[in-house]
């Protein structure tokens, strides 16, 4: 059965080379374990949704909930879903500090990402458009 999951945290170290660090070991992990995803960073906050099976995404979602790299780990959702969105990917990434900010107001009240105060239908639709509007990279 597949699954995706849709969290937001706030990076313990927000500096690039950690960022950075955080994708190299998704990247590495996340193909065996038939996981793909999506990781949008900006302003100290992550969003990322997971997909794979439910054992899978379950047990990488009680990972990142320890990890000392994130604090405030919140769900926004958790649904069975028919097909993978993010298949292509073992996980994508969304650079906000060079996306235009009218996509981001298009779904907030203000013009800085804070999936915190969204719904995580409102933020699933913000990464469905970040993927619409080729604001997605590192596809690998």
């Amino acid at each position: 059965m597949l699954v995706r999951l849709l969290y937001v945290s706030r990076a313990v170290d927000p500096s690039p080379a950690a960022i950075e660090a955080i994708l190299a070991q998704a990247r590495q992990h996340n193909p065996p374990s038939g996981i793909t995803g999506v990781l949008c960073y900006g302003g100290g906050v992550f969003l990322q949704a997971i997909e794979g099976g439910r054992s899978a995404v379950s047990e990488l979602f009680g990972h990142i909930q320890r990890d000392a790299r994130h604090r405030d780990v919140e769900l926004l959702s958790f649904e069975e879903i028919a097909e993978r969105r993010f298949g292509g990917w073992t996980m994508g990434q969304v650079n906000l500090a060079k996306l235009n900010h009218s996509i981001v107001l298009k779904y907030s009240e203000r013009p800085e990402f804070d999936p915190y105060a969204a719904s995580g239908r409102v933020s699933f639709a913000l990464l469905e458009e970040l993927m619409a509007t080729a604001s997605i990279i590192g596809r690998a």
